[in-house]
């Protein structure tokens, strides 16, 4: 049975007990191991960042500290953590939140062509960890991959049509047959509702161009990178099938075993 405790005290729990500073999202994903909380939302991994830097920027005497780039720990613990160097403008991005300023505001690996329902208007469903409440990006604005197994064979953009309306358009013109795995890299973020926010419009040339550095890197894994693209932290949601689809398959069953009793 979950505890339902507010965010803060889960928090203060699973760093207390961990003894060490953790990444955001390593907090968030015990938080979900140990049913810490009923309701998580849409985006429990920035719930937890947003919740610690609003902490650390406003509260004097706030329990929290940063050790390094995402990564937080208790003031009672911080004389027992090895010294670690945070560049300053790492901790202006941070106190800011993290993906404030960044074009790439959510994104999707790999994802399964058969566990999306096609139709015109698909549902493109994902979350950001197991236990959160499900997005959908059919309108998601920004790149995508198409790969045949881990092989990109082709590179779009959803800008005038959502994310959802293109993929649908590759299952019925000449790629049809050529790819069974998507990725996509948005400029709408998610809200704690699970709504998509409004692309961030207003951007230099750097930030453009080290987002699309990110996203070659990220998407094609070239074996010299030994590092994700620098520029990339968007918060990453896992695919979610269609309960469409489970839907459909049930009933054909049933008709199937209904059509043989007959």
């Amino acid at each position: 049975m979950s505890d339902n405790l507010p965010w803060k005290t889960a928090i203060l729990k699973v760093l207390t007990e961990q003894g060490e500073a953790m990444h955001y999202t390593d907090i968030a994903e015990v938080i979900v191991d140990q049913e810490l909380r009923e309701a998580l939302g849409a985006t429990p991994a920035n719930s937890v960042n947003s919740i610690i830097s609003l902490s650390i920027r406003e509260d004097y005497d706030s329990p929290f500290y940063k050790a390094g780039r995402g990564l937080f720990g208790l003031k009672i613990h911080q004389s027992m953590a090895p010294s670690v160097d945070v560049p300053m403008g790492d901790a202006i991005e941070e106190a800011d939140g993290e993906s404030d300023n960044m074009i790439i505001q959510a994104l999707g690996m790999f994802w399964l062509r058969q566990n999306v329902y096609w139709k015109s208007a698909p549902s493109i469903l994902g979350r950001q960890q197991v236990g959160a409440d499900t997005v959908d990006f059919t309108d998601q604005r920004g790149v995508y991959l198409l790969h045949d197994r881990r092989d990109v064979v082709y590179v779009g953009r959803s800008v005038d049509r959502g994310l959802g309306q293109r993929l649908f358009e590759h299952t019925q013109d000449r790629l049809n047959g050529r790819w069974d795995r998507f990725s996509w890299f948005g400029l709408c973020g998610v809200d704690d509702h699970g709504h998509l926010t409004r692309p961030l419009l207003s951007c230099d040339s750097n930030l453009i161009i080290h987002a699309f550095e990110a996203i070659l890197i990220e998407s094609l894994e070239p074996p010299q990178n030994r590092r994700r693209g620098d520029s990339l932290n968007a918060a990453e949601f896992m695919q979610a099938r269609d309960p469409e689809i489970d839907r459909r398959q049930t009933r054909d069953l049933l008709q199937q075993v209904m059509a043989k009793l007959d």
